[in-house]
């Protein structure tokens, strides 16, 4: 396993996607090391490996992808809003990339992925990283994780229809949310908790693969 990469998966390579990240408006420096820490290259097939800093999402099997690293940049952003990250909860763990990332800054990562071979796939790759703050779970993201909860962030990777209240239910008082929903449109939304309720902020448009219920 070459962490540090060659050629086109270089850290010379990885800085310049950082560069592009800032250009793009990611600000947060935290959250720019995190990325450049953790090696895309690995969480990819081999013979996409001389994309995988390229700022586009990548097939990793079964109708899924690895997200382009600016929407998990962004995503990270929201979610943290420049305060440390305690308990962090992720929906779609797909190839653990985006896990990954999360556990440079989070003190505790749980990450859930529906379906086997992938949940096997990120749990191994994780565990070669020595990333010991993540736990990844085989179930359904829809969900969460309710015996873990409450969280002080949950980022889904998957779009849903609409806001999830099982989801939202598992936030802290004073946590974030951050999250896909539409079908054919979708946004990214904020949701944050108060004392007195939930806050909702409809962000940017994006474009993610659909939520679906069950494992598999």
């Amino acid at each position: 396993m070459n962490i540090n990469g060659i050629g086109m998966t270089s850290q010379r390579t990885r800085m310049r996607m950082i560069d592009r990240l800032r250009e793009k408006g990611i600000k947060d420096e935290a959250v720019l090391a995190a990325v450049f820490a953790v090696p895309r290259h690995l969480f990819v097939d081999e013979a996409l490996a001389s994309r995988a800093y390229d700022d586009v999402s990548l097939p990793i099997n079964f109708n899924q992808t690895i997200s382009q690293p600016y929407i998990v940049a962004r995503m990270i952003e929201v979610l943290r809003n420049a305060q440390p990250l305690g308990r962090v909860l992720e929906i779609g763990t797909g190839c653990g990339y985006q896990a990954a990332v999360l556990a440079q800054i989070a003190t505790e990562v749980y990450s859930v992925e529906r379906i086997a071979p992938l949940y096997e796939r990120a749990r191994k790759q994780l565990r070669e990283l020595k990333l010991r703050n993540v736990s990844v779970r085989h179930a359904d993201g829809c969900a969460g994780l309710p015996d873990i909860a409450p969280f002080d962030g949950i980022i889904m990777a998957a779009a849903a229809p609409a806001l999830l209240p099982a989801l939202r239910e598992q936030l802290k008082v004073g946590g974030r949310m951050v999250l896909p929903v539409g079908m054919n449109e979708q946004h990214l939304y904020l949701i944050e908790r108060d004392a007195h309720g939930f806050r909702e902020t409809k962000l940017e448009a994006v474009k993610f693969v659909p939520l679906l219920m069950g494992k598999a």
